[in-house]
């Protein structure tokens, strides 16, 4: 039990997420990674809102470390602040989506 509770206070991001732009449609993935595995608690974000699991959402993680959110077919009301939380742990980064302009 010790050295679990050890694991968590030692628990770090090596890899924070990275602000990214997109356009309308695309699809826009932000990459956690953690050491150790295994981290519980973890929670991701979009402007203050939880995230959860669905068609546009997807949510994995990979190895116990690698945490990835993709936000499918963006809309411009998506651009924001994705947040991820494991425990005392954050990271954030700035969503932009574009719109495509058509010249008239």
């Amino acid at each position: 039990l010790l050295s679990l509770c050890h694991a968590e206070e030692a628990a770090m991001i090596v890899s924070g997420l990275r602000s990214t732009d997109v356009f309308v449609g695309e699809s826009a993935t932000f990459t956690c990674e953690l050491s150790p595995p295994g981290v519980k608690n973890v929670q991701w974000w979009l402007d203050g809102t939880p995230l959860h699991n669905n068609l546009v959402t997807e949510i994995s993680e990979q190895d116990g470390r690698i945490h990835t959110l993709t936000l499918n077919d963006v809309a411009c009301h998506d651009s924001g602040t994705v947040t991820f939380r494991a425990g005392s742990l954050i990271s954030s980064a700035k969503l932009l989506v574009k719109g495509i302009s058509l010249l008239e």
